[in-house]
């Protein structure tokens, strides 16, 4: 996994400077993600392996499939992803532009998991108090695990903070045994 992502890096970073440059970062976010699911269909996925077709055929089937968001320089794109036998790399492409969004607009993706349903009051306090701490705007997703029996654990990039019951009972385990 992290081969493809050296290998698509500078993709994304390409056309996240060209999207910067233009001031249609959230267009090009939007492409990179449609392409992006639409190349881990099984079928499509085997047709754009398929040597069989020239690149210039596969890039031009993708960009048909996803007319609605592929502009000139989306279809451009696909094609010199094609040449270069790149386009499997689509999904992380889109993964480190998203990233480099976010990084761009001093925010973050936050996920909180919590052993009980929190209050909007206790969302919000969460979400001030993470926004502060990491000096970047948070968008908070979360969700409810029971099995955390109390606390909550957050996850952001490859920051995780356990502050449940069930962490704190498996360091404790952990000590117990070594």
């Amino acid at each position: 996994m992290a081969e493809l992502k050296t290998v698509a890096r500078p993709y994304a970073k390409a056309v996240f400077e060209v999207a910067r440059e233009q001031g249609h970062i959230s267009e090009w976010a939007e492409t990179l993600n449609t392409l992006a699911a639409v190349t881990l269909e099984p079928k499509l996925k085997k047709a754009l392996g398929n040597p069989a077709f020239s690149a210039e055929e596969k890039a031009n089937a993708l960009a048909d499939v996803c007319a609605e968001v592929t502009t000139k320089q989306g279809k451009a794109f696909l094609l010199a992803l094609a040449v270069n036998k790149r386009l499997s790399l689509l999904p992380a492409i889109s993964e480190l532009f998203l990233q480099f969004k976010l990084n761009y607009e001093k925010a973050v993706n936050v996920k909180f998991t919590s052993a009980f349903e929190l209050s909007a009051e206790q969302t919000q306090a969460l979400a001030d108090s993470l926004s502060k701490k990491l000096d970047r705007t948070v968008n908070l997703t979360n969700e409810t695990d029971a099995s955390l029996i109390g606390g909550v654990v957050i996850r952001t990039g490859d920051l995780i903070i356990d502050g449940s019951v069930r962490g704190k009972l498996a360091k404790l385990a952990g000590a117990i045994n070594s």
